[in-house]
């Protein structure tokens, strides 16, 4: 049964590559062979044959032909020249005559000794040398465990020690962690107390899916005292492997706490894979205990920046596998962190506000005033609509994309004040245009500022009469929809495609046409209203973002364009249909939408759109009720923001 303990005190481990068993000749003659005459009765023959031999066979894997040219038991030699560099699973190794010198019956060979171990970084390469003796039988190499390694002495082995630094974190803006300390569960052995550690490796390999080979090489070459860490899990995998796990002999399971697993911005942040991940599986990718890979979000894209590289020691241990000696040290680069744009305050009332509402929504906000993201959450509903992709989902804006198509009607010289009846239904191009919510209580000629506050449907269907195709695709241009801006993450940069009638025009100017849009796009547009200037989304600041083209100048509003459409969104929360969220101190402007979803099977798209202070913000909700809104959601989120987050 599976033993349950505290996390045993940090320290180094030694890990294990997979074997990839090739040999190849290259033995070179590179020195001087002196022959000495000394008295008595000198050799037949010079020491050079056997010692190419010894080398020939020792590196082409006939250990016990290498053996029997030594003055050791030809098993007990051909064991410890096997096992030497099973002990370090060396894919390879390679050796170099460099001289001989010879004095009457006895000789000195050194050599060259190249060991690929395995992690396609430099060889180990050391230089080696071993005494001969000339009997009757010939030459023969005098025994002893430094003919391997000058390092090694009796009861010694030689031993690879790996140690990775922990993952380094993704942060925010101000430097904390976005990840939360979670529990994760670490399995391993002492391999000491094994009393088959060949079933034990069979028995986590059956209920991991991890190769049971490579599980015993680790076991094999861990210190036998040492707790050794094997595979990590996180609570879901542990929960599923429980069972299987209380059968593998010998197994000891630690719970210990890392910020690893969860974060409070899941989608910007992603998932972590251990070494379960089936990434290590695909294409024969190894992996060392403790290894990690990004398997979503920042911890994919910047992989290899967040892990490093590890640091790895060659080293001679004795038989109880404390240390004895270094001979070689590679120090790898420590991973480095990744800092975001994200505000932890602005995530966390994100977050909160989600957790009130029971449908699937999403929540986006930038910092108005340099488009750098500060919230990106999403919550999925208990019912089978899926939960909306804050980035890079596509959706019908409905009337939040009014914001837009107010701006190419006032380069009409359509006025707030110009009365514009609101119908409860609008023919345009053999098309009928319904009020979806209703809009009620306007009169009869109500003036287009009540037509946007109210979210106007046919009233923005009637208007379009005046707008063409190539208007409304600069007014949507103007507004970053459908750049190439670039984040880290993939996010959707909006779609407008051309009307192909004077119908598909209405349908678009009210936001229920063509017009696709992600939450990030609408934060965004109102992010421009707020601040009067296009910012391109920026996400990380260290490493940078990458670079992003700015927007043509020929399709920049005008400034008094934006300050019409901040009076209009105002007037939306004051009296409006954003009125709940006319909240006490600094004032919130905004526009409300509803949109049906395409193929959606009566999913309805709600939004409120909108700014406070300098925190723009988008929030969609999906949900089947025709009269649902986005606008108390938004109202919670907003209420919760830090203060400090709304002026510049």
């Amino acid at each position: 049964m599976p033993a349950v303990g505290p996390a045993p005190a940090p320290r180094r481990r030694i890990f294990s590559r997979s074997h990839l068993l090739r040999f190849g000749v290259l033995v070179v003659v590179a020195g001087v062979i002196a022959v000495g005459l000394a008295g008595g009765r000198s050799p037949d023959t010079s020491a050079e044959a056997t010692v190419q031999s010894f080398l020939l066979d020792w590196e082409q894997g006939q250990y016990l032909n290498a053996a029997e040219l030594t003055t050791g038991n030809p098993v007990v030699v051909a064991r410890a020249l096997q096992t030497a560099y099973e002990q370090l699973d060396a894919a390879a190794l390679y050796f170099n005559l460099k001289a001989i010198t010879q004095s009457g019956d006895t000789a000195q060979a050194q050599f060259y000794a190249s060991v690929d171990l395995g992690q396609d970084g430099a060889p180990w390469k050391y230089t080696g040398q071993f005494a001969l003796h000339w009997n009757p039988a010939g030459w023969k190499v005098r025994w002893s465990p430094s003919v391997i390694n000058p390092g090694l002495r009796p009861g010694t082995r030689l031993a690879v020690r790996t140690s990775l630094a922990p993952r380094a974190l993704v942060l925010d803006a101000t430097g904390q962690p976005l990840q939360q300390l979670s529990a994760t569960y670490v399995l391993g052995v002492q391999p000491d107390k094994l009393a088959d550690p060949a079933a034990t490796a069979r028995a986590l390999g059956l209920a991991t899916g991890l190769d049971s080979g490579g599980l015993l090489d680790q076991i094999l070459a861990e210190p036998q005292e040492s707790f050794l860490g094997l595979v990590t899990l996180d609570p879901g995998s542990y929960a599923q492997l429980s069972r299987q796990l209380q059968r593998v002999p010998g197994l000891v399971i630690h719970q210990v706490s890392r910020r690893l697993f969860n974060s409070i911005a899941s989608d910007v942040v992603g998932s972590v894979g251990t070494e379960v991940a089936p990434a290590f599986r695909q294409d024969g990718v190894a992996y060392q205990s403790g290894d990690t890979v990004g398997q979503s979000g920042l911890q994919q894209y910047y992989q290899r920046r967040l892990v490093g590289s590890p640091t790895t020691e060659v080293v001679v241990e004795d038989a109880d596998g404390h240390l004895v000696s270094v001979l070689e040290k590679w120090s790898g680069p420590t991973g480095l962190p990744v800092r975001t744009t994200l505000s932890s305050g602005a995530q966390t009332a994100a977050n909160e506000a989600l957790g009130t509402t029971g449908g699937a929504a999403a929540i986006v906000a930038v910092q108005a005033s340099t488009g750098k993201l500060l919230a990106v959450a999403n919550g999925a509903a208990a019912s089978s609509i899926a939960q909306p992709n804050p980035l890079d989902g596509r959706y019908p804006p409905g009337q939040a994309f009014t914001i837009v198509s107010t701006a190419a009607l006032l380069r009409t010289g359509l006025s707030v004040r110009d009365p514009v009846p609101c119908t409860s239904a609008s023919d345009v191009g053999g098309e009928t245009f319904i009020n979806d919510p209703s809009a009620q209580g306007l009169g009869p000629q109500p003036p287009f500022s009540a037509d946007f506050a109210r979210g106007c449907g046919t009233a923005f269907a009637g208007l379009s009469r005046r707008l063409s195709a190539v208007g409304l695709s600069q007014a949507a241009a103007s507004f970053g929809l459908g750049s190439s801006w670039r984040l880290p993450l993939t996010a959707f940069a909006g779609s407008v495609p051309a009307p192909a009638s004077d119908a598909q025009l209405a349908a678009d100017t009210i936001g229920t046409g063509g017009v696709q849009v992600s939450p990030l796009d609408m934060a965004l547009i109102a992010a421009q209203v707020d601040s009067g200037q296009w910012h391109a989304p920026s996400l990380v600041t260290s490493p940078a973002d990458p670079t992003d083209p700015p927007l043509s100048s020929k399709s920049v509003l005008s400034q008094q364009v934006m300050t019409t459409l901040r009076s209009l969104m105002r007037a939306t929360v004051r009296s409006g249909a954003g009125h709940e969220a006319d909240l006490a101190g600094t004032p919130v402007y905004g526009q409300a939408g509803q949109a049906p979803m395409q193929g959606g099977k009566g999913v309805e798209a709600s939004w409120f759109v909108g700014f406070r202070g300098d925190v723009a913000f988008a929030v969609l909700e999906l949900g089947k009720s025709t009269a649902g809104s986005a606008v108390p959601l938004a109202t919670q989120f907003l209420r919760d923001l830090p203060v400090s987050l709304l002026s510049q």
